[in-house]
């Protein structure tokens, strides 16, 4: 599966959900998410755990672009995940743990994420589809990030892991 994913650091997150709502977005659900990554020899590999939901793993694949940008993906049951990687534990990268504000327009999934260790932020991620190829996909993600502009700080070219592995590696923290 694909998607147009974009990014970027979340000035105001009341006006952020206030935004959601006036452009008629649908807020879905409020989840506590902990991504613990591991390392692979390509792509990135996460196993997404939240209460009362199943465990996925998810594989995806992109360039680290703080633009919008083409991500590819799969999602695993638990049993799958093991089928494919193996039974063996892999080595961990690192544990990011959030909450999310899941809002939907469309086809578009609004992410408003708070994430520990790292602050907020707000993420786009467009699901090209027969009905939604690439294009499409990448208008409607250009809408969105200038209707949220009030909202936005610096774009976000990497992911929440790679953000708190280069925390880690500042001195003194």
């Amino acid at each position: 599966m694909h998607n147009v994913e974009y990014k970027a650091e979340l000035r105001d997150m009341a006006m952020a959900k206030a935004t959601c709502r006036a452009v008629g977005a649908s807020h879905i659900i409020t989840l506590e998410q902990t991504d613990t990554y591991f390392r692979v020899p390509s792509g990135r590999l996460k196993r997404r755990e939240c209460p009362g939901e199943p465990t996925e793993w998810i594989f995806y694949d992109r360039k680290d672009e703080a633009r919008p940008r083409l991500s590819s993906f799969t999602i695993y049951a638990d049993n799958q995940a093991r089928e494919r990687f193996g039974v063996n534990p892999l080595p961990e990268l690192v544990i990011v743990r959030k909450t999310r504000d899941l809002y939907m327009l469309d086809n578009v999934r609004i992410h408003l994420d708070t994430v520990e260790g790292l602050g907020k932020f707000l993420e786009f991620e467009a699901l090209v589809s027969p009905g939604f190829p690439v294009a499409r996909c990448h208008g409607s993600v250009d809408r969105l990030r200038a209707t949220f502009i009030p909202v936005l700080g610096e774009p976000i070219s990497c992911g929440y892991a790679d953000l708190l592995l280069q925390e880690q590696q500042v001195p003194g923290h």
